[in-house]
């Protein structure tokens, strides 16, 4: 039986140390805030439940494989989705995307003037799912994902980047290659610095679906927190990590014994934490966010959807400014409006307001230009007579200097920019430190974007690679 320390209580590390305990070892996590979720956590607000972090879940066959892979490491019952007891509700659309005067829901509804073009790529890129899930689920390296990889391969050819790839498809309408091509910045970066893969997940959440838990998207992280107690996970919040070395991990007041450490916090503040006095090299990082959330003293119109992106005017312009660090003239805004009752078991409606923003480190109010910009934006693109905010409750807001308490510089939300190859395990940091064979990898630090599916993902591979080192335990 191995002693296992979890660094970090976010979607990775949850799910690591619930496989790991269920293998036999004795694991403890050890979260720095007061919460369990990293970014993923729940506010209420005048009364009302609002969760943070990630809006939408993808690719459930992530979640239903780790499942899979607990119950297999433990067939006594209750099973696994039993204790995890989560329930995925499929919404009817992707989402509603605004782009210079143009509206259109994803899948493009019929009579739209992109719906050819639409019906045209979702003809290739739709049944990718399955494909895409087993790579996201199987280890990179296992020669059983070939079959998958290849397919992938044949529909992208010669074009390696989302950018590359879409410019290709001279039949796509500017407007929807747009739309196509700003979902890379699910990864924090511009479409030149994205595998073509990213090109096809609109299609492919079109086809399959896209889900949020019912009661909110912090219910994963409660369902994950579940799996863990089960398995005997000891969970400590409210314990920051000082130091991390082979065989111990050290907090303020104690010492915390450990045969393996795996790091579900950012590459840079491990490597603080491994080396004090070495300094970092700046790094070029991926964007931040400035998130609002505000319970609504007003319920908004019928016609503004549950979901809607507004993209800026000049996609180009935005890429540009947040590789440079600057404050863009337009950004793109997620607007995710939850009735009463829908979703989250609230008597009046919510709103989260999320705008993308550079990783600046910058705090930022209601009164900032910025904010100000984009709210009337918003308000005018979604046909509002009125500003969003005249329309709140009470309100919170968080910002890239928030962000910044607990992850990467600036608020970065998936850490440092990477070659657009370096995914999975040819990341690097790779999930074990070939210096450091005790010291293994999950969450975005090694799985920057792609959101839940591709944190939780990277989790099974860096794990299924530990439990084969470290074998099955009998307590």
């Amino acid at each position: 039986m191995s002693r296992v320390v979890v660094v970090g209580g976010g979607l990775g590390g949850l799910a690591c140390a619930a496989q790991v305990a269920r293998a036999g070892h004795t694991v403890t996590l050890l979260e720095a805030a007061s919460h369990l979720g990293g970014k993923s956590k729940r506010v209420v607000l005048d009364g009302q439940r609002i969760d943070t972090g990630p809006s939408l879940f993808t690719f459930p066959g992530v979640w239903d494989e780790l499942l899979r892979r607990l119950d297999a490491l433990d067939t006594a019952p209750p099973s696994a989705a039993a204790i995890a007891s989560l329930r995925l509700l499929r919404l009817p659309e992707v989402g509603r995307y605004h782009h210079q005067g143009n509206v259109t829901s994803l899948p493009v509804p019929t009579g739209h003037p992109w719906h050819e073009a639409w019906v045209r790529f979702t003809n290739v890129h739709g049944g990718l799912g399955p494909q895409v899930t087993t790579l996201l689920t199987a280890d990179p390296l296992d020669r059983r994902t070939l079959p998958s990889l290849l397919s992938l391969l044949s529909t992208y050819g010669t074009k390696l980047t989302t950018k590359s790839y879409l410019d290709s498809l001279r039949w796509l309408p500017d407007g929807l290659r747009d739309v196509l091509a700003i979902h890379t910045l699910n990864a924090g970066v511009a479409p030149h610095r994205t595998a073509a893969l990213y090109a096809s997940m609109p299609a492919i959440m079109a086809t399959d679906g896209v889900y949020v838990p019912d009661g909110g998207v912090y219910e994963l992280v409660l369902a994950l927190v579940r799996l863990c107690q089960h398995a005997g996970v000891s969970l400590h919040t409210n314990e920051r990590v000082t130091a991390v070395g082979q065989g111990a991990v050290r907090t303020a007041d104690r010492e915390h014994p450990a045969d393996i450490v795996v790091s579900n916090i950012d590459d840079e503040r491990m490597r603080a934490l491994l080396a004090p006095d070495e300094p970092i090299k700046p790094q070029a990082m991926s964007c931040s966010a400035i998130a609002l959330y505000a319970a609504l003293r007003e319920e908004l119109p019928a016609s503004v959807a549950t979901h809607a992106v507004v993209l800026p005017d000049d996609p180009l312009a935005l890429y540009q400014r947040l590789e440079a660090g600057d404050e863009p003239a337009q950004t793109m805004a997620f607007v995710n409006c939850y009735r009463p009752g829908e979703i989250y078991p609230n008597e009046r409606g919510t709103l989260a307001l999320l705008l993308t923003a550079p990783a600046n480190g910058n705090p930022y109010t209601l009164d900032d230009p910025l904010v100000v910009r984009e709210i009337e934006r918003v308000s005018r693109v979604l046909g509002l007579d009125r500003s969003l905010t005249s329309y709140f409750g009470a309100h919170t807001i968080l910002h890239p200097r928030s962000y910044a308490e607990g992850g990467a510089s600036g608020g970065s939300l998936y850490g440092a920019v990477r070659p657009f190859w370096q995914s999975g395990p040819f990341h690097r940091p790779r999930y074990c430190d070939a210096a450091r064979p005790w010291l293994w990898r999950v969450g975005a630090s090694v799985h920057p974007g792609g959101g839940m599916p591709a944190v939780l993902a990277g989790a099974l591979a860096s794990t299924a690679r530990l439990l084969r080192r470290l074998g099955r335990a009998t307590r």
